[in-house]
This record gives structure tokens, C-alpha cells and sequence, in this order.
């Protein structure tokens, strides 16, 4: 069975704290470290300040929040959030949107980097390594909310759960298998290919195989993910998610090429 978790993880008088909220912060905070890490070691990364890396952490929590809410209400139901614009602030809902984020993540970083004379695409590649820190921590989140639980498992299946709100058949904890592989895994081979002083040295090369490695294993979990009810599967049998990870997978394979053939090398920050 489903744990009987408690969304709210406190209240303090009229102000109410939720995990989902919690797990965004957990989230921007180890990415926050993450790069304050990277940016510590010998010619490591871009030669960005301490100071503009907090400054960096403001930029893209506004495009994760802003492009993650309204990615969702494009994406997944532009007709619903027509109807009833007002719920677009309703952030407590639920409702964002990984694809929105990242788009709004990019936004902030084309803008943040001309505002301080950085490389875009080695403030990508820092960034890039980051952001499994906050996938992992978001999933958990959903998991917290019995939110984008997976499809009906075999009743053999040892870690099959039932969910509260999907009826009494055993269904993947897709949201764990998620957090497994786009947050813990993901993060694990950025790391081993940061190690490598050639890879990067390749600006660009880390954000490249970033959006490779989310975007096929966004499709694999997607394999086992109830799709959006409202959505239901879409050509081919695809769900919108791993549609929308197709671009990601594409555009990571030209710029990965791109890097290798002639991002260059020299200083990461120029």
C-alpha cells in the first residue's frame, strides 16, 4: 500500500509548508552546492564568483518556477488553464511542467551569462551537471503526492504499490524509477564525464550529453508511467512526455557533435 504520507510537512499558525514545496528547494539547493563545487576545482569549470553563482541560483529558480508552471499549462491542458486562468498561480496544486523548466532554465542562463560576459554554453555545461540534483529531489515529491504513479504491474511484482487515487491494482512507483535513473544515475554519469579534463574542456560537450541522457531515460521511465488521463497516449503510443524529450535527445546529439568537433578547448570561462 500506498504510504499514508502527510502532504503538508508543516504548519506553523495560518502558513502551511508542503514536501512538493520542500523537494523544490532541497532540490535547487544541492544543485546550488553542486555548482559551487565545480566551480572550486582547478580549471574545472567557468571562472564564475562566488558571488555570481548566488546570483546565478535567483536567475534559475525563476525559470524552473516560471518556465516549469507554464510549460505545464501549454504542454498538458491549455484549455483547461484558458477556462480558468486564475489557477495558473495555484503553484500548491501541483502541475509543472520538466520540458517547461528547461526551457525556462535557458532563458535565464542566455540572460544571465550576457549580463556577466560568461560562455552560454559553458554556464550550460555547469548547470547541466546540476540539474539532476533537483530531478531526483522532485520526483520524490511526486511520489510524496501519489502523483504520476505508473501503470498496473503484475501482481508478482515485489515492489508493486497501490495507490490511493488509481483504484486496488498494483502499479509501478514509476516516480521512484524516475528519481533512480534521471536524478541518482544521471547524475553519476555526469560526474565520471566531468572528471574527464577533455570533456569539459568541450564547451558545451556536459549539456549536450545532458539533454541526451534525460531524454532517453525519460522516454525508457515514460515506458512505465500511467499516461496523463486528459492526454491519454498520443501518435505512435507515445506519451507527451517522451514526445517532448525527442527534441531534447536530437538537439543534444548536434550539440554534443558540435562540441567534440569544435567546441574547442582553452579557458572553459571564455
Amino acid at each position: 500500500m500506498f504510504p499514508d504520507f502527510n502532504p503538508l510537512a508543516l504548519t506553523i499558525g495560518p502558513i502551511s509548508i508542503r514536501w512538493y514545496a520542500l523537494s523544490y528547494l532541497f532540490g535547487i539547493c544541492g544543485s546550488w552546492w553542486y555548482v559551487s563545487f565545480m566551480t572550486r576545482q582547478p580549471a574545472g569549470m567557468p571562472l564564475i564568483s562566488k558571488r555570481q553563482v548566488e546570483d546565478l541560483v535567483v536567475w534559475v529558480t525563476l525559470g524552473i518556477v516560471l518556465g516549469g508552471r507554464l510549460g505545464y499549462v501549454l504542454f498538458y491542458k491549455p484549455l483547461y488553464f484558458l477556462a480558468c486562468p486564475l489557477e495558473i498561480l495555484f503553484l500548491w496544486q501541483g502541475g509543472m511542467s520538466f520540458h517547461g523548466g528547461l526551457l525556462g532554465v535557458i532563458v535565464a542562463s542566455v540572460l544571465f551569462a550576457r549580463r556577466h560576459t560568461l560562455s552560454v554554453l559553458s554556464l550550460g555545461d555547469i548547470l547541466g551537471c546540476a540539474a539532476p540534483f533537483g530531478l531526483l529531489s522532485g520526483r520524490i515529491g511526486n511520489f510524496i503526492n501519489g502523483e504520476l504513479y505508473g501503470r498496473q504491474a503484475s501482481s508478482d511484482l515485489p515492489w508493486g504499490m497501490i495507490f490511493p487515487s488509481a483504484g486496488e491494482a498494483p502499479r509501478h512507483p514509476s516516480q521512484i524509477y524516475e528519481a533512480l535513473l534521471e536524478g541518482a544515475f544521471l547524475l553519476l554519469l555526469l560526474h565520471m564525464a566531468w572528471r574527464i579534463r577533455s570533456v569539459r574542456a568541450r564547451r558545451g560537450g556536459l549539456f549536450g550529453l545532458f539533454l541526451i541522457g534525460y531524454g532517453v531515460l525519460r522516454v525508457f521511465a515514460e515506458s512505465f508511467r500511467e499516461p496523463d488521463a486528459h492526454l491519454g497516449f498520443l501518435l505512435g503510443g507515445a506519451t507527451m512526455g517522451q514526445w517532448l524529450s525527442v527534441p531534447m535527445i536530437v538537439g543534444g546529439v548536434l550539440l554534443l557533435g558540435w562540441a567534440l568537433h569544435k567546441g574547442g578547448h582553452g579557458p572553459c570561462g571564455a
